[in-house]
């Protein structure tokens, strides 16, 4: 499991949100409850994306912070191996 650093901030129209180690990680909600929800999958999408173009994960960096940021915390993120299985045609060639 890795732990990156989550930072909130208020805004007029609800909450911004950004895995501060983790860049392209960024999520929105009305609400905290909603913005950490959003964020956490922002960083799913991103880690497998990551992967999947064969790039690696940025490395959480504990130290970070952001000076705008109403609230910092951490945020998990928990990586499983899976096998891919793809259908090949009969006579196609992978």
């Amino acid at each position: 499991m890795l732990m990156y650093k989550a930072m909130f901030k208020t805004i007029d129209d609800g909450v911004h949100a950004e895995v501060i180690d983790f860049p392209g990680a960024i999520g929105f909600g009305a609400d905290m409850d909603e913005a950490r929800r959003m964020l956490a999958s922002a960083l799913v999408d991103m880690a497998e994306t990551c992967l999947l173009h064969g790039e690696p994960l940025p490395t959480p960096d504990p130290t970070c912070t952001d000076p705008d940021a109403d609230l910092e915390e951490p945020i998990f993120l928990s990586l499983s191996a899976s096998t891919r299985v793809t259908q090949v045609l009969q006579g196609a060639h992978p």
